[in-house]
């Protein structure tokens, strides 16, 4: 083949590739969800895919994939074309405490995914039994320090946000207390009511209620800032540890080598959702708060992420089970 007509040949199938990703989609887009259906991720891609669906004129698909630590859907979307046809919508779990918690992971979350957009934060609160002596996350801490053979924290699994957000807290408060794992927010919630529990992190969503009934008592919130549903409640960071900020969040990804216009677009597309008055008060009513923001940003966080809770995880010698 002469360069001539080498020359001709890559013209036309750029051409033809531009042509492709001007037309996208043209066929229905499948979200994967690496978790079993009616959990918040779950909860919260069905809705903003029905208005991307909406937007782009073509079917959207959530493909709950569940199972390995959230990692055999991961693994799928990271191996699919990355043709902007396959997206991923994770979590903090799958997607930057696994890396430090397993030895091995099928994926690497940073080299094989292109990131899209985040989608929500997901706040968590410190929640204590109703009958529990103290207020405050300052009381907290000296009637920790006062009882070290009673103190201990709940959590809703090994390795889960609400584990590494109770690590981080003892690290930084300087208090020792034993972890009680649960599977799941329902019996760890269970525990810290009857006092099994001395503290709880645990998300909006769960937690809240049992708070608003009078179950739990709430001590605090994991963001940095006050939460507008939450007005009265004050941040860790107002109780005395400055640099304390844990919450779960979700991200929407594609295969990394996606083409970046079809990244683009969809950053776009998500960004006009998350303006939606519908939207977010359908996000707030789950206990989150919208997301947004460009592809970069999300790289940014994701790689602080990693680096933020690998340190947790390796000076609280946590490990798999």
């Amino acid at each position: 083949m002469n360069s001539s007509i080498r020359k001709a040949l890559l013209v036309v199938a750029a051409l033809f590739a531009v042509t492709a990703q001007a037309a996208y989609p043209d066929k229905p887009i499948r979200i994967i969800v690496p978790y079993p259906p009616g959990g918040t991720t779950d909860l919260l891609t069905r809705l903003i895919g029905q208005k991307l669906s909406d937007s782009l004129k073509q079917p959207v698909v959530v493909d709950n994939r569940a199972g390995g630590a959230a990692m055999i859907g991961s693994d799928l979307a990271a191996k699919s074309a990355p043709d902007g046809y396959t997206l991923l919508s994770t979590g903090a779990g799958p997607h930057v405490i696994n890396v430090s918690l397993f030895p091995k992971i099928p994926y690497d979350p940073v080299r094989d995914f292109a990131p899209v957009t985040l989608m929500s934060i997901n706040p968590l609160l410190m929640v204590v039994p109703a009958s529990a002596p103290f207020n405050t996350a300052q009381e907290f801490v000296a009637w920790a320090r006062d009882n070290k053979s009673k103190a201990n924290y709940c959590s809703i699994g090994l390795g889960s946000p609400s584990h590494l957000a109770a690590e981080l807290f003892k690290s930084m408060a300087g208090v020792e207390m034993t972890h009680i794992p649960y599977v799941g927010s329902g019996p760890a919630l269970t525990a810290t009511i009857g006092g099994v529990c001395s503290v709880l992190f645990d998300s909006v969503l769960s937690a809240g209620p049992h708070v608003k009934s009078g179950k739990l008592k709430v001590l605090a919130t994991g963001n940095k800032e006050r939460l507008a549903s939450w007005p009265n409640v004050p941040t860790l960071v107002e109780s005395g540890l400055p640099a304390f900020e844990a919450f779960t969040w979700g991200a929407l990804l594609a295969p990394a080598g996606t083409p970046p216009d079809i990244v683009s677009r969809l950053q776009v597309e998500m960004a006009r959702i998350f303006a939606m008055p519908d939207v977010r008060q359908k996000i707030e009513d789950m206990g989150a708060l919208p997301g947004g923001g460009t592809s970069a940003e999300l790289d940014t966080f994701t790689r602080a992420e990693i680096r933020k809770w690998a340190k947790v995880i390796k000076d609280g010698n946590i490990k798999a089970e």
